[in-house]
């Protein structure tokens, strides 16, 4: 898949299959838009494009006012929505820079601007709360009013659900705030993930014996945070288990490297033999959270943390254990 920051480069295509969206998780059911949007592409000889955003305009917004609150939690950072689109066979997205020239265009100078001059769109396909446009005053008969006087399709993709429940981002960041992995993976259609690569951090874990993988979560609001039970993909050529620390590391003082900024922490239940700990910095993994043990803790002394981290383990261990044993019997 091609990524593209904006749409004025040599190399974008000259028309294409579009959809709109944030994609925030890339969920079953912009799973199933994608799907159908590969197949209309394939069927007008174009290829499929995403147009997405970042900042989310809702981030933008929060920050133009000074109300944070008003930032929605975000499932995944855009190297994982970048990547889940590629999994879906997408073969462009663009990703706009949301900002005030954005924000403030009316409707009609957005399709004008973005999709018609800048996307060449010829086929363009939305969901059923689709909104655009300064003021979200664009809607989807705008859109269809407009795709008639400038000569491209427009349809519209209904809502997707599972177990009679509507398949959404928001839907998503409720469950993981909950700690509801299970119906976290039935929303996605996969394990809940997070990826990235190995930092620097102050290297308390290791001097406490419990050495850790840092990866960084490029936003500054997630949707889950605490502690988990892991499985670290790319480290090595298998899956590892482990036990991770999703949040700011209320425990940690000033000093702290990574101060302030949103941290995945992994301890690695076995580190691999056959990698020194070294060899772990710059590495991209993809960490796996399956299954939540708490939230995040404030420990007020070093040993009440090690004893903490040690029981988190322990606790990860006997997750592992049971899920070990319920694969087992369901294979008999």
């Amino acid at each position: 898949m091609q990524v593209f920051r904006g749409f004025r480069h040599p190399g974008i295509a000259p028309a294409c299959a579009l959809t709109i969206g944030n994609f925030d998780g890339v969920h079953r059911g912009h799973q199933a838009m994608l799907a159908l949007l590969n197949t209309e592409a394939r069927h007008r000889g174009l290829p499929s494009c995403v147009l997405t955003f970042e900042p989310h305009p809702r981030d933008y917004f929060a920050a133009l006012t000074k109300k944070p609150e008003l930032a929605p939690a975000r499932v995944g950072t855009l190297r994982d929505k970048l990547t889940e689109l590629a999994a879906c066979g997408v073969d462009q997205t663009v990703v706009l820079p949301f900002d005030a020239r954005l924000a403030g265009q009316a409707p009609d100078e957005f399709v004008d601007r973005v999709l018609v001059n800048g996307l060449g769109a010829r086929y363009v396909l939305v969901g059923d709360d689709f909104r655009f446009g300064a003021k979200r005053a664009g809607d989807y008969a705008t859109l269809d009013a407009a795709g008639d006087a400038r000569g491209f399709d427009v349809a519209r993709m209904q809502s997707y659900e599972v177990h009679r429940m509507r398949v959404s981002s928001s839907a998503v960041r409720e469950a993981l705030g909950k700690g509801r992995m299970p119906d976290v993976q039935s929303l996605l259609g996969r394990p809940y993930s997070i990826s990235g690569h190995i930092v620097h951090g102050r290297k308390l874990g290791r001097t406490l014996g419990f050495p850790t993988l840092n990866l960084r979560f490029k936003h500054w609001k997630p949707a889950a945070s605490g502690i988990f039970a892991v499985l670290v993909h790319g480290l090595v050529d298998r899956p590892i288990q482990g036990v991770a620390n999703l949040g700011v590391r209320p425990s940690l003082d000033a000093n702290d490297v990574n101060a302030g900024r949103v941290l995945l922490e992994t301890h690695c239940l076995e580190w691999p033999a056959d990698l020194a700990s070294e060899e772990a910095y710059g590495k991209i993994v993809r960490v796996e959270l399956l299954h939540k043990l708490h939230d995040e803790l404030r420990y007020t002394s070093l040993e009440a943390l090690t004893a903490g981290i040690a029981k988190d383990g322990d606790d990860a261990r006997a997750f592992f254990a049971s899920t070990h044993r319920q694969t087992t019997r369901d294979r008999i």
